[in-house]
């Protein structure tokens, strides 16, 4: 193997091992946790080296990055997340490779995905990402809706023609009432997802947890993990 697919094995196995842990310490079945694995900043190649290893779900935050990445990267057999904030202005292109939208957070949004969801012919997964940080009405710091908003922006994304409404994402909040209180945090997003259930029973995908706190968000019930850093190394500097 080369040094760069044997590093990355290495990490993924250290990471396999702790999904594998936390599911077990928290009396659930492993395969009831999904792995994405945060490809921002790093090259294609590590793209084609972790589809190789067995990863199926790779996520980016810049379109700017992803969309040339998904195109080299196109006939690997790969579900992209887009989970960064995202404008309406690159909404076209992002729809072109992500099957999920995690970072779904105002109707604007949805009223562009679902235009060009329709115009590309295919079916994109939404999630609303659910900002712990915010008041009532305001927006989270990293973007994101108070939990007030979820009931509506789901009912829009339900009802729109090219979206699938696929449950909700959090970032762990650096502010606020759930600072430094990670799993506390991921248990409100859980207890949110069991209400947005009754209405949108297939919305069951809860995306919580990164490379520091993914136990955490196992043990609250997190069907998603999000992990860059511990399986790709330290990033690079963006400059």
């Amino acid at each position: 193997m080369t040094d760069r697919k044997t590093e990355l094995a290495a990490n993924l196995a250290k990471v396999e091992e702790r999904i594998t842990a936390a599911c077990a310490a928290a009396g659930r079945a492993r395969d009831e946790v999904t792995l994405i694995v945060v490809t921002k900043t790093y090259p294609a190649s590590d793209v084609r080296i972790l589809s190789g290893l067995g990863v199926r779900h790779v996520a980016e935050n810049r379109d700017q990055d992803a969309a040339p990445k998904a195109a080299a990267c196109a006939e690997l057999p790969l579900t992209w997340h887009f989970v960064g904030q995202l404008q309406t202005n690159k909404v076209r292109s992002v729809v072109g490779y992500a099957g999920v939208v995690q970072s779904v957070d105002r109707s604007r949004l949805v009223t562009a995905l679902s235009k060009e969801a329709v115009r590309a012919g295919r079916e994109v997964g939404c999630l609303i990402q659910v900002a712990l940080d915010a008041g009532e009405s305001a927006r989270g710091e990293r973007g994101g809706v108070a939990p007030a908003g979820i009931e509506e922006l789901a009912d829009l994304v339900a009802g729109s023609p090219g979206l699938r409404l696929d449950g909700l994402m959090t970032v762990a909040p650096l502010t606020g009432e759930y600072a430094g209180r990670e799993q506390a945090a991921f248990e409100r997003l859980m207890d949110l997802s069991t209400d947005l259930r009754r209405a949108h029973p297939a919305a069951t995908m809860v995306s919580a947890g990164m490379s520091a706190d993914l136990e955490q968000a196992v043990a609250a019930g997190a069907t998603h993990v999000r992990v860059g850093t511990a399986v790709l190394g330290v990033r690079p500097r963006l400059g």
